[in-house]
C-alpha cells in the first residue's frame, strides 16, 4: 500500500497546531465538498482530506501517526511496523468505510461509536534499529540505543522526548531478528500501560565473515601444493583460531563444515568455509624456472573437458 502524508494533504507543517490544522481542513472542505464543487476530484480530494483531519484533530492518533517518523513520502511503498499501532481508536461504523487501507493498518478496523474517551488506553508500539557487530551477536553484549518518543503538549502540538535504554544483546541473535522490550514504547493514555519498544537487530560487515542465519561463511585462501597434497591449516572462528583438514585434491569452490562454529544457540550454527586457490606469482627466475618445470612434468591441462 502507498504511505499517505496527511500534513501534505491539509497544507500544513508537521508541528502545526490544532487551530491550524481545524482552519486548514474547514478551507480545504469548503473547496471541495462535492455538494458545491465543480473540480473533476472532488469527491475523492474531499475523502482524502476528511481522512487526514481525522487523524490530525486527534492528538492520540497524530502522535501514532508521527511515530512512523518523518522520512516517509507521499505515494512511497509502505509497509506497517511490527506489532503495529494496538486497536482502541474509536469511530462511527460510517466513517470507516471512508478510510483508507493505510489508514487501517494504522488504526485498524475496531469500530466502537459511543465509546468513552477517558478510557485508559496502551500506549503504541515503537519499532527502531540497533547496529552491532558480529562478536556482539556471538558473545552478548550490552549496548545503549536513543529512542524519540511522540508526546502531545497542552497546545496539541507533537514533540519528541529522547531516551536512553541499556540494550542486553543475548548470545546467537541473528540479523533481523527483533528485540522486544516491554513497556518502552510509547506512554498510555489516561493512565494506561505503555506500548513496546521492538529492536531489529543489523549486523555490521565483517571483515572476514557473512552470515546466513546462525551460520557464517568464510572464504579461505590455501596454496596449490595444500589443496593438491592435503594440509591441515589454521582458519579464524568467532571462537578463536581452530586447525582445519583440507583433503587431497581440493579444488577452488568446495566447501567445508566446521559444525557447531557459527553464532550460538540450539542448535548452533556451522562455520562454512570455501576454498580458494592462489597461485603464488612467478616474480623471480627462481619461481618461473618451478612452474615451468610443473608444467612439463604434469601435463596437465584444465580445459581438456571443453575439448580444447
Amino acid at each position: 500500500m502507498e504511505y499517505k502524508d496527511y500534513y501534505k494533504t491539509l497544507g500544513v507543517s508537521r508541528d502545526a497546531t490544532q487551530p491550524e490544522i481545524k482552519r486548514a481542513y474547514r478551507k480545504l472542505a469548503r473547496k471541495f465538498h462535492p455538494d458545491v464543487s465543480k473540480e473533476p476530484d472532488a469527491e475523492a480530494r474531499f475523502k482524502e482530506i476528511n481522512e487526514a483531519n481525522e487523524v490530525l484533530h486527534d492528538p492520540e492518533k497524530r502522535a501514532a501517526y508521527d511515530a512512523l517518523g518523518s522520512s516517509w513520502h507521499a505515494g512511497q511503498d509502505f509497509r506497517p511496523p511490527p506489532g503495529g499501532v494496538h486497536h482502541d481508536f474509536h469511530f462511527g461504523a460510517d466513517e470507516a468505510a471512508e478510510f483508507s487501507d493505510f489508514f487501517s493498518s494504522i488504526f485498524g478496523r475496531e469500530f466502537h461509536p459511543g465509546a468513552q474517551s477517558q478510557r485508559r488506553r496502551r500506549g503504541q508500539d515503537q519499532t527502531a534499529r540497533i547496529l552491532i557487530d558480529l562478536e556482539d551477536a556471538y558473545r552478548g553484549a550490552t549496548r545503549q540505543v536513543r529512542i524519540d518518543i511522540p508526546e502531545v503538549g497542552p497546545d496539541g502540538r507533537v514533540t519528541s522526548r529522547t531516551r536512553t535504554l541499556n540494550v542486553r544483546i543475548p548470545p546467537g541473535v541473528t540479523q533481523g531478528r527483533q528485540i522486544r522490550l516491554a513497556g518502552q514504547g510509547g506512554p498510555g493514555i489516561n493512565g494506561g500501560h505503555a506500548g513496546d519498544l521492538y529492536l531489529e537487530i543489523e549486523i555490521n560487515p565483517h571483515r572476514f565473515f557473512t552470515t546466513d542465519g546462525k551460520d557464517i561463511h568464510l572464504r579461505l585462501p590455501i596454496a596449490p601444493w595444500e589443496a593438491a597434497l592435503g594440509a591441515s591449516v589454521s582458519v579464524p572462528t568467532l571462537g578463536g583460531t581452530v586447525n582445519l583438514k583440507v583433503p587431497p585434491g581440493s579444488q577452488s569452490g568446495q566447501r567445508l563444515r566446521l559444525k557447531g562454529r557459527g553464532l550460538p544457540g540450539e542448535p548452533a550454527g556451522d562455520e562454512l568455509v570455501m576454498l580458494e586457490i592462489v597461485t603464488p606469482p612467478a616474480t623471480t627466475d627462481a619461481a618461473k624456472a618451478a612452474y615451468r618445470d610443473m608444467a612439463e612434468r604434469l601435463h596437465f591441462n584444465p580445459r581438456a573437458e571443453m575439448g580444447v
